[in-house]
């Protein structure tokens, strides 16, 4: 590495998930990366959990309290403002609902450091409740369609996907970035509120000549609670819209017709079947995502 150890800010969101983020903040003491720093941002828990957080690692952590929740673009981006005062030189998002391997920020810096082009990096994710199976290894943007593919994701980990490789975009899970980009590309665009933000920071990053890795021999576990991961009115909704702004935002004219073609023809279609009479809710929200972004109505945090 050029820097023995340059600085790393680690910025954790806190949105009423308590005991993910002390035990998340527990397994980044054990790292062996001996420069970083950690703040955590409550997007206006309940139940006091800010000051919870606060009275156990007030040494440990810079705490930002927010009233409200301001996603995850708006509190990555207070953590990302601290980040730029205190001289890091590179800003890691992470999931407060991960647990990280102590030497998982030392391998992800050492690739991003010994190479001036590489200006994302992420880890290989594995399941928390099953650790012998793959969440993601990086992944890939299919702009006809609006999809992203996470390159392994529920494989065994049987060492097919531990070669470092060029990829399209990292999770937002765990994503380490050089604070020069974010200078270059700016902050995650308050637009999307929550999902596919990340992955347009992905797309900025390639365009601008630098280049997103994934490293095989950084690992984290993310969990996948069954009760969290449920369908939502929520989640469709942001999935929906976010879906399409992303790709009217950063596709070719060509690329936005042929989306515009699939997603109305087949798209709609098959939600229209599996949601109309089965999980009706969920197709309005459906409804609303695609009303809001044609239109480009403001985000809502509740639908």
């Amino acid at each position: 590495m050029q820097t023995e150890y340059p600085k790393v800010a680690i910025v954790i969101l806190n949105w009423n998930g308590l005991a993910d983020t002390l035990a998340c903040l527990d397994s980044l003491q054990k790292i062996d990366y001996p420069n970083y720093s950690v703040v955590v941002i409550d997007n206006g828990s309940r139940n006091n959990e800010a000051k919870v957080i606060k009275n156990k690692y007030s040494i440990f952590i810079k705490l930002i309290e927010e009233e409200t929740n301001l996603g995850f673009t708006g509190g990555c981006n207070e953590g990302i403002r601290w980040a730029l005062t205190i001289g890091a030189k590179y800003v890691l998002l992470l999931n407060n609902d991960t647990i990280v391997d102590s030497g998982f920020l030392t391998e992800l810096v050492k690739v991003a450091d010994s190479d001036e082009r590489v200006g994302i990096a992420g880890p290989k994710i594995l399941i928390y409740e099953k650790p012998h199976l793959i969440f993601s290894t990086g992944g890939q943007i299919n702009f006809k369609t609006g999809l992203t593919r996470l390159n392994g994701k529920y494989q065994i980990d049987d060492g097919k996907f531990d070669v470092l490789k060029e990829v399209d975009f990292v999770a937002g899970t765990a994503l380490l970035i050089k604070v020069d980009l974010i200078r270059k590309i700016g902050l995650l665009s308050d637009l999307y509120f929550a999902y596919y933000e990340e992955t347009e920071w992905c797309v900025k990053t390639k365009r601008i000549g630098f280049k997103i890795v994934y490293v095989p021999t950084a690992r984290i576990w993310h969990k996948l609670d069954p009760h969290k991961r449920a369908e939502s009115e929520l989640e469709m909704y942001y999935m929906t819209r976010n879906r399409i702004i992303f790709v009217r935002r950063n596709s070719s004219s060509f690329q936005f017709l042929v989306f515009s073609l699939f997603f109305f023809a087949t798209d709609l279609i098959i939600q229209m079947k599996n949601k109309l009479f089965l999980k009706p809710f969920l197709f309005i929200a459906y409804l609303k995502g695609i009303r809001n972004a044609l239109f480009l109505l403001p985000y809502v945090k509740d639908v």
